[in-house]
């Protein structure tokens, strides 16, 4: 829970394990904490984060954890339910993972007695993202090396079905567009769905590959921001399917790519997994030049906190939380 000056990093948690995958839950869960969920080799755990820039009487940071999830193999994606809540009696806590067996699974546990998990089927090949629906949290979508999109309900049955031109590295469902999918594939396309017709309705193009992460901005639903090759890039989807802005950044290849919650102008990305440190970089569309350089030793996973400008990054035996300036 300490400030880490060394790596500039503004916190570390220390975990029992290498971190794949961390998350901040994107949905209010009724409690003043954040929730966070991270993944390992072979379990999930849950905790919640109070942080000095949003509570005066935290010095630094407070983590606690709530509880860890056995997960039997190395945990590639969490995605949090909106259905996830801290203020209910019993509480409830639902996520689902993607994991290296092509599976997903969904979790739902009161934090007592109450610890379900269903196994989802259907893909074929490796899932690179899934996310809940975000108003009802009644259907998940998953993207996988498959050349799929699959839409499941609860159950695990499968509601819908897009076949994609190439690997599908992201999917984001925007509160404020319940009935459209945004999916970005591998070769530099990414395509809107419309969850009632079925039928792509937009696509945009990187013209460069490979495209590793795209993300829909919160504040802002025009707006569209990816990774490919070592560059990032903006689009306003009303102007054009070619993004309107575009730099390179990292100087191997660029890994992910996520908007602030906050500020629509503010972004963060990191570069690929290296032999020592992966480097995170936030970005401002006001400022020609990275407004915060991070680095974490073999980092992977990268998740913004719901009401601050801060973000986090997973590592070895470490989650490094950083924040930076609106």
């Amino acid at each position: 829970m300490k400030q880490d000056s060394t790596r500039n990093t503004s916190y570390t948690v220390d975990c029992e394990d290498y971190v794949h995958v961390v998350k901040f839950n994107p949905f209010d869960s009724g409690d003043s904490c954040s929730l966070i969920a991270y993944g390992g080799n072979n379990y999930v755990v849950v905790g919640t984060c109070r942080f000095q820039e949003e509570d005066a009487e935290v010095e630094g940071m407070q983590y606690k954890t709530l509880r860890t999830f056995h997960h039997g193999i190395r945990v590639d994606a969490i995605a949090w339910s909106p259905e996830t809540r801290l203020d209910a009696i019993p509480p409830q806590i639902r996520f689902c993972t993607a994991a290296s067996d092509r599976k997903l699974r969904l979790f739902t546990s009161d934090l007592q007695d109450k610890n379900e998990f269903k196994t989802f089927d259907g893909h074929s090949d490796y899932i690179n993202d899934l996310v809940f629906a975000p108003s009802e949290g009644q259907e998940i979508a998953s993207v996988s090396d498959d050349h799929t999109c699959r839409v499941w309900d609860l159950e695990g049955n499968e509601k819908a079905h897009f076949v994609l031109r190439s690997p599908g590295m992201s999917v984001c469902w925007h509160p404020e567009e319940a009935f459209k999918l945004m999916v970005a594939e591998k070769n530099g396309t990414i395509r809107f769905y419309d969850l009632i017709t079925q039928q792509a309705i937009l696509s945009l193009e990187c013209e460069q590959t490979p495209l590793m992460s795209a993300d829909w901005c919160l504040k802002n639903t025009l707006k569209i921001g990816a990774v490919a090759g070592s560059d990032w890039l903006i689009w306003d989807i009303t102007r054009s399917s070619y993004p309107q802005d575009k730099r390179p950044v990292h100087v191997d290849r660029a890994r992910l790519f996520r908007w602030s919650r906050v500020n629509e102008n503010l972004f963060a990305t990191t570069g690929y997994p290296g032999k020592t440190t992966t480097q995170l970089l936030v970005h401002h569309l006001g400022h020609p030049q990275p407004i915060l350089t991070g680095t974490a030793a073999v980092g992977s996973g990268l998740t913004w906190h719901r009401t601050l400008p801060l973000c986090a990054v997973g590592g070895d035996h470490k989650i490094f939380f950083w924040v930076t300036e609106m």
